[in-house]
């Protein structure tokens, strides 16, 4: 029986479905992102003082890059949740322990005050958060394509860069803007904790909304009455191998030219050319919501003529010009504004397709198990550490070196898309 079918019955349910989906996601993104934008203005309050102004900078990045080791994780346990006991329990507690995160960073007490104890909550808090993000995307994209209706499971899946992207855009905006309107002196002693303040309460707005919806995993009550087998933790890799290594080649290539562009490219800009930090993060906003605004017609787009010409169009394109665009790159704020356009037009082909694809390999009762593990443990391998490998080879003198390298995995990713079958038209069991 085809979740189509048996789950969703009006236009107005899957608007709400898709609405709280998307909602519960833009929180879990601008959770996640505030941490690394207000890094600079909480590092020495939780972090000992030492005669060098960059090693509390440098701890707290690091802490950052723990909540990565965290992701397959949670991409193995929530997914398992969620197919054991349906996608709303799992998209319940994510957004749960989001809340959590957020609210321990707002009242996190300062090394000043508690010593060694404040670094070690702060470490609890990003591995909880990094928990909640490594099955977000796996269960949030499995929820948007099977409450889709029949033809448009491709723009549903497009919601999911959609709404993380504006998480990240709040985010950035919300930093911005303390950081404009108080003085340096508030936000590092008390400023900083405002944003995390307000994703707490963004949190139980999102569990609210997220509340309301529909169960799309119809074998959630079969499994809680025992009328059918609880799947295994890894049954999505005993039954399903070859899926769950399509998902890592599907995701190797794009993570790297994610992070890379649109995360990473204002400091690499700045690194390699010079160009100025200021100008290089207004182009960068800018890019950001262009791409943002254009997911949507991703989605539709594949909905007319498949995921593998937009997956093929991604890889073939950043395999030719990775290198190109970034030997472009000038201290020129057009120069960069337009090689960042280019760049997210091309990365829509993989990020507004990314989640149907998944979800369409998969049977429902090992879906977002066999997504969550193989797709963060691909993150946290390759995209988590392309800005920390791209800055270690400026550093030594081959910065040249870190676009050949995201060549080499985009080329493999591509190779993927070619072989792999056409699954638009896959129904969903």
């Amino acid at each position: 029986m085809a979740v189509e079918s048996a789950v969703m019955a009006t236009p107005r349910s899957r608007t709400r479905q898709l609405l709280a989906t998307s909602a519960g996601n833009l929180v879990e993104w601008y959770d996640w992102l505030a941490y690394a934008y207000l890094t600079t203005y909480f590092a020495d309050q939780v972090f000992p003082q030492s005669g060098d102004r960059l090693v509390p900078l440098l701890s707290a990045f690091a802490v950052f890059a723990v909540g990565f080791v965290m992701r397959p994780v949670g991409g193995l346990v929530i997914g398992a949740i969620s197919d054991r006991f349906g996608r709303r329990t799992a998209m319940t507690l994510t957004i749960t322990l989001m809340g959590v995160g957020q609210l321990s960073m707002a009242v996190l007490p300062t090394y000043a005050q508690v010593g060694l104890l404040s670094p070690l909550l702060l470490i609890l808090i990003r591995l909880i958060q990094g928990f909640s993000v490594g099955g977000e995307f796996a269960v949030s994209s499995v929820f948007l394509v099977e409450s889709a209706p029949p033809g448009r499971r491709g723009l549903f899946s497009s919601f999911s860069y959609f709404s993380s992207n504006l998480g990240q855009l709040l985010a950035a905006g919300v930093a911005a803007l303390l950081s404009n309107t108080l003085s340096q002196s508030d936000m590092a002693s008390w400023g900083w904790r405002l944003p995390f303040a307000l994703g707490a309460v963004a949190c139980l707005i999102g569990l609210w909304v997220r509340y309301g919806t529909d169960e799309t995993y119809v074998h959630a009550e079969a499994i809680r009455e025992g009328r059918t087998r609880r799947p295994g933790l890894f049954d999505f890799l005993r039954h399903h191998p070859r899926e769950s290594l399509l998902i890592v080649g599907i995701t190797v290539g794009a993570t790297v030219s994610f992070y890379t562009w649109s995360i990473y490219l204002p400091t690499y800009a700045e690194i390699t050319v010079g160009a100025d930090p200021g100008q290089a993060l207004i182009a960068s906003t800018i890019a950001l919501a262009f791409f943002t605004v254009i997911q949507p017609l991703g989605g539709l787009l594949s909905d007319r003529v498949g995921r593998k010409p937009l997956l093929i169009a991604f890889g073939v394109g950043f395999t030719l010009l990775t290198v190109p665009m970034l030997n472009l790159l000038q201290n020129s704020f057009w120069s960069l504004l337009l090689i960042m356009c280019v760049a997210m037009v091309l990365l829509t082909g993989y990020t507004s397709v990314c989640s149907a694809v998944m979800v369409e390999l998969f049977p429902a009762h090992v879906r977002t198990t066999g997504i969550g593990f193989p797709y963060a443990a691909t993150v946290a391998m390759f995209g988590g550490t392309a800005p920390y490998l791209a800055t270690a080879l400026a550093d030594s003198g081959r910065g040249a070196w870190f676009g050949w390298y995201a060549t080499a995995l985009i080329l493999v990713s591509t190779v993927v898309y070619i072989r792999m079958r056409e699954t638009r038209d896959t129904p969903l069991s």
